[in-house]
Parts: C-alpha cells; sequence; structure tokens
C-alpha cells in the first residue's frame, strides 16, 4: 500500500475511502480530483490562518482593521504634508517600506524643488506667448527678444553666452541664497520668504500655512506632469500648443484614413494596437 502519499494499493483509491486492495479493482473515474481536492484544502485552511495569525498579531483581531496596526513604518508618514484625498499615502514601489525619516526627507526636498522648477518652467512656455521683454537678449549678435520662439526651439536661438549664464545664476542661487545644509525642513530656506521672496518672511503656524504647502506640492506635482506634456507635444508638433495633426511622423497616421475613421473621435486606438504601423 502508498498510504503515506494518499494512495492505496496501487490502485488510485485515496485513502480514508474505505475502499480496500480487495474492492479496488482499478483505477476509478473521479478519484484523482477528490484527491487534488483533499490535497489543496489543508493548504488553503494553512495560508488563512496563517493570515489570521498575522492580522492577529498586528492588529490585535483576527478581523482587526488594519488602521489599528500602529508599528507599521509607513505610518510615520501618514500625517506628512502631501497626504491628500483620494489617494492619502500614495506610495506604490514601497521606498517609505523601511520607514527611514532621513529618505523620505531627502526625497521630499527633491520633490519640493522639482516642483517649483517645473511650475516656473510652465510659466516660462506660458508668459511668452502674452509678453516679451523689450530690447536685445544678445545685443553683440542682434538677438531680440521677440525673435526668440518659445518653447524647445528657443534652445538654439539664444546663444551660448546667454545660457552659460543662466547655469551661473542657478548655481548662485542654489549654493548661495539657498544652500541645502540650511534647510529647518524639507524645501524650507531660512533665507527663503513667502513665495520664494529672499526676505525671510514666513506664515504662522496653523491650518492656513498648512493648507498653503500641501497646495505647493500638490500643484507642483501637476506642473510636473504639465511640462512633460508640454515637451512632447513641443518636440513632436513644433509647439507646446501645436495642433497634433502636424505630428506627420505618427504611425497612426497611415490610418487615419481608413473606413469607420468618423468625427467626432477619428481614429480611436486607445490600446495601441496599430501604433507599430
Amino acid at each position: 500500500p502508498y498510504c503515506h502519499t494518499g494512495w492505496q494499493c496501487g490502485n488510485e483509491v485515496p485513502c480514508g475511502t474505505g475502499l480496500c486492495s480487495a474492492q479496488a479493482t482499478g483505477p476509478r473515474t473521479g478519484q484523482f480530483a477528490v484527491l487534488v481536492l483533499q490535497t489543496m484544502a489543508p493548504c488553503s485552511l494553512l495560508h488563512r490562518l496563517l493570515r489570521m495569525f498575522f492580522q492577529d498579531g498586528l492588529t490585535g483581531s483576527a478581523w482587526g482593521d488594519w488602521a489599528l496596526y500602529t508599528d507599521s513604518p509607513l505610518r510615520a508618514f501618514e500625517n506628512e504634508l502631501g497626504v491628500q484625498a483620494p489617494v492619502g499615502f500614495f506610495d506604490p514601489l514601497g521606498l517609505c517600506k523601511d520607514g527611514d525619516v532621513d529618505a523620505f526627507k531627502r526625497r521630499r526636498t527633491t520633490e519640493l524643488k522639482n516642483g517649483r522648477v517645473a511650475m516656473l518652467a510652465c510659466l516660462g512656455y506660458i508668459v511668452p506667448e502674452y509678453f516679451r521683454f523689450p530690447g536685445y537678449c544678445s545685443p553683440s549678435l542682434g538677438v531680440k527678444f521677440e525673435d526668440v520662439p518659445n518653447g524647445l526651439a528657443a534652445i538654439g536661438k539664444v546663444p551660448g553666452e546667454g545660457w552659460f549664464q543662466w547655469i551661473v545664476f542657478m548655481g548662485a542661487i542654489e549654493k548661495g541664497l539657498y544652500p541645502s545644509e540650511t534647510m529647518t525642513s524639507p524645501g524650507n530656506y531660512p533665507n527663503g520668504g513667502v513665495l520664494g521672496v529672499p526676505n525671510g518672511s514666513t506664515l504662522p503656524d496653523g491650518p492656513t500655512k498648512t493648507n498653503k504647502l500641501n497646495s505647493e506640492l500638490a500643484n507642483g506635482r501637476l506642473a510636473m506632469m504639465a511640462i512633460t506634456g508640454m515637451w512632447f507635444q513641443d518636440g513632436l508638433t513644433g509647439s507646446a500648443w501645436g495642433d497634433w495633426s502636424l505630428y506627420t511622423d505618427s504611425p497612426l497616421r497611415a490610418f487615419e484614413g481608413e473606413l469607420g475613421v468618423q468625427a467626432p473621435l477619428g481614429y480611436w486606438d486607445p490600446v495601441g494596437l496599430s501604433s507599430d504601423g
């Protein structure tokens, strides 16, 4: 017999069925499925039992609310600025699961800096559409401000000396006016005042200040997405506000004249099945 493996007499009869070798004359239909179910059921129960043990140990109840798991490393950051509805504390990559406060502050500082730069970059796309400085950007080369195109095309129009001046200026701001070692909290510099004006002004602690700081984070995140979209649209169409019909190299253009391409959707391929052309 093979009772230690779940079989009797080598005739595919599960143990505990009451069928001995004399009764088992050969393989029985469906007995293998019964054995599989009998084998899987304890595994499933064991898995559920282990989960109950963990949930009970961490929350105080086998059916406990995970919000009661107060020792979770993620709880260290759930009340930080930027934790906003409807997402709450959003960390899909698990970068904060180790509860490292210093790493969190470094990432928050980077987020704030990139958000602030992105907001300025968005303004850099929008303002020149309505206003240009008078005079010359480069008197020696005869380049006027009104001659500099908006968007990515300006990279090749502005002289190299002009870009060098911008790099030196940004370095002076970074290392001279707002050195990172002077931060009292992520993105908070003693020399920086309200709206970044370097006069040391500040808002009094309270709901108003918290709301404005949360707004800065939210607007910075939106600006990072917006400037990325502007760059792509500018690079592909020639303008941050360009008509996508100008993207003549799009592989989708190969099918835009086909039957079924109708208003208001036009050529509709949300899954990108025709993206290879």
